[in-house]
């Protein structure tokens, strides 16, 4: 059985949703999901895992997190070449270039990012759906 790590911040609740519909997904398709808050992810507990899954919202102007997030991000991000990788998180301004500026940035890491999924604000039908299927793609 597959172990993910769904690990995010989340400053309104809508990333956090986003989060527990890709640990569901996940574990519809047979794999433990922990979702985790951020800042109790480290690079200790990387080796118990067989996935990733990282997300934060739009912030700013189209960045991460910087004060929780970026941090244990930073920290991890060297460990993850090789490693089944996913990206997610929500936005309510703008356009989600966020999220391509993160993927590139994952990209030039050596990182092979599996697949993405943005909402826009609270996550709907459609993105619920993706977020789903972003879960069992990990698992």
């Amino acid at each position: 059985m597959s172990k993910l790590a769904v690990v995010y911040w989340s400053g309104t609740g809508n990333t956090e949703e986003m989060a527990k519909l890709i640990a569901e997904g996940a574990r519809e398709s047979g794999a433990q999901a922990d979702v985790i808050w951020c800042s109790e992810f480290g690079a200790e507990r990387f080796p118990d895992y067989d996935a990733f899954a990282f997300g934060c919202p739009a912030m700013g102007d189209e960045e991460l997190e910087d004060a929780e997030f970026l941090p244990v991000y930073e920290e991890i991000e060297p460990l993850l070449a090789g490693e089944k990788v996913a990206l997610f998180g929500s936005y309510d301004w703008n356009d989600g270039e966020w999220m391509e500026l993160w993927e590139q940035r994952a990209a030039e890491a050596g990182i092979d990012i599996v697949d993405s999924v943005i909402a826009k604000d609270y996550p709907d039908a459609a993105a619920a759906t993706e977020c789903k299927r972003l879960g069992g793609l990990l698992a």
